[in-house]
């Protein structure tokens, strides 16, 4: 027999690949500091306990989400099996009663002969093979441990997130393309504002309302991460002497400098997906759509993501992974769930899963293919692996991941439907080609 695989993290990851690297005959070592060690936003010790939304997203084809959940139905995963099982009425989305989801998990799991649970603190990366499936709030020494392993600038402890809107919404007669100074190629988008127009955006963010901070993420913002309201704060002319300056982005069209700008910054290689640069907020969903949707260009804005700043410890997982998940510079060290670099329950799930995998392979000394990047799950690992490594911020999945369909369709509708049917199509014939029926038939431990 192998030798047991440590998984650091009993969250949603470290149990999905718990139950994984199980049902493939090898043997797991899964560690969860709780209760030894608490956190401050978990309040059981239960495994696998979902700690904000209880929703996992939604199910419809049509949605991104929807389309992830499905590949993972179809891998067997633990996570989407015990959800289903304890789901509570949601529309068209998949919520679950938390208190016996993660009952089920955890009794699931100490229930499999092969998974061994240890309920301590680790300190500092155990020798490998190991899985670091550690979620936001990663314990100081582990942390500390990662960041002499990784290098102090490849790991960070704040998400500072920006919202991000499709490029079809983004209106080109006002938006226009251009670099700071005319260096290099016009890769940002440009929304332009008149001083009035810039005027009404401040005093909108000074008044808009904002998500109540929670005890464990007060510490969230400082200089690095500021909440743009929080920028406006400072004075009316922050922000266009900050992340809206004007400066070196005269407008081709009009030879002109606007009063200030708003950059749009591309966050997939194909030009899907755009950034607001410099926007990470804590304002409340609905009012960043309200307040956003003023800037020029972006009435009838599409947002696929919104803005943050929140605790979150992860990885620059385009600077440090291999593309399966293991560290370049240390291959018996996996990262999975949101320590990886992703957002997201499903996300969390589908790395943990992806993980395991890619250390059963290893173990079993044949190579390691990700599912194809028009999936949800290799297109979430292809940003994993190609993202910019200068302004990487954590991802849930979204249609803008996939490559482009090779035939036009019409219609938004139409076409998520269509990269919806592409992409199950395309794990269908990876599962097969992988041969990994044995996953998703292969029950999980019931007591």
């Amino acid at each position: 027999m192998v030798s047991p695989v440590q998984i650091v993290g009993g969250g949603l990851a470290g149990s999905e690949a718990s139950r994984v690297l199980a049902a493939a005959g090898i043997p797991v070592r899964l560690a969860e500091m709780r209760p030894q060690a608490t956190t401050g936003a978990h309040e059981t010790d239960d495994l696998a306990e979902i700690v904000c939304s209880n929703s996992l997203g939604s199910i419809v084809l049509t949605t991104a989400k929807g389309v992830l959940i499905e590949e993972l139905r179809r891998l067997g995963s633990l996570i989407i099996t015990v959800a289903e099982q304890h789901a509570v009425p949601a529309g068209a989305s998949l919520a679950v009663n938390r208190r016996e989801f993660s009952q089920d998990i955890t009794s699931r799991l100490m229930n499999e002969s092969l998974v061994e649970i240890e309920r301590e603190e680790v300190m500092s990366v155990p020798p490998g093979p190991v899985l670091i499936a550690t979620g936001p709030l990663t314990g100081d020494s582990l942390a500390s441990s990662l960041k002499e392993m990784t290098g102090e600038e490849h790991l960070a402890f704040y998400d500072s997130i920006a919202p991000i809107v499709t490029a079809d919404s983004i209106d080109r007669d006002v938006v226009y393309a251009a670099s700071r100074y005319g260096r290099g190629d016009p890769d940002y988008l440009n929304c332009p504002f008149s001083e009035e127009q810039y005027g009404q955006l401040v005093e909108e963010l000074l008044t808009a309302d904002t998500a109540p901070l929670k005890d464990f993420e007060e510490a969230a913002f400082f200089e690095g991460c500021l909440p743009v309201e929080e920028m406006a704060r400072r004075g009316p002319q922050t922000l266009a002497f900050g992340p809206m300056r004007p400066v070196g982005l005269e407008d081709p069209r009009t030879g002109r400098r606007p009063h200030a700008v708003v950059q749009l910054r591309s966050e997939d290689r194909h030009g899907q997906l755009f950034n607001l640069v410099g926007f990470q907020t804590k304002l409340t969903y609905s009012e960043q759509q309200r307040v956003f949707r003023l800037i020029p260009g972006l009435e009838d804005a599409v947002f696929v993501r919104l803005g943050s700043v929140h605790r979150n410890t992860f990885i620059n997982a385009p600077a440090l992974l291999a593309p399966d998940l293991s560290l370049r510079s240390q291959n018996d060290v996996w990262f999975g769930g949101l320590v990886a670099g992703t957002e997201g329950y499903a996300e969390c799930a589908a790395l943990g899963l992806m993980a395991a995998l890619s250390i059963r392979a290893r173990l079993m000394d044949c190579p390691f293919e990700p599912p194809p990047r028009t999936t949800m799950i290799g297109g979430l690992m292809a940003y994993l692996r190609e993202a910019d490594i200068e302004h990487f911020q954590p991802m849930n999945v979204q249609f803008g991941l996939l490559p482009p369909l090779e035939k036009k369709v019409s219609g938004r509708k139409a076409k998520r439907a269509a990269l919806a049917d592409r992409a199950l199509s395309d794990l269908d014939g990876w599962i097969t080609q992988q041969d990994l029926g044995w996953l998703a038939e292969k029950p999980v431990a019931i007591d």
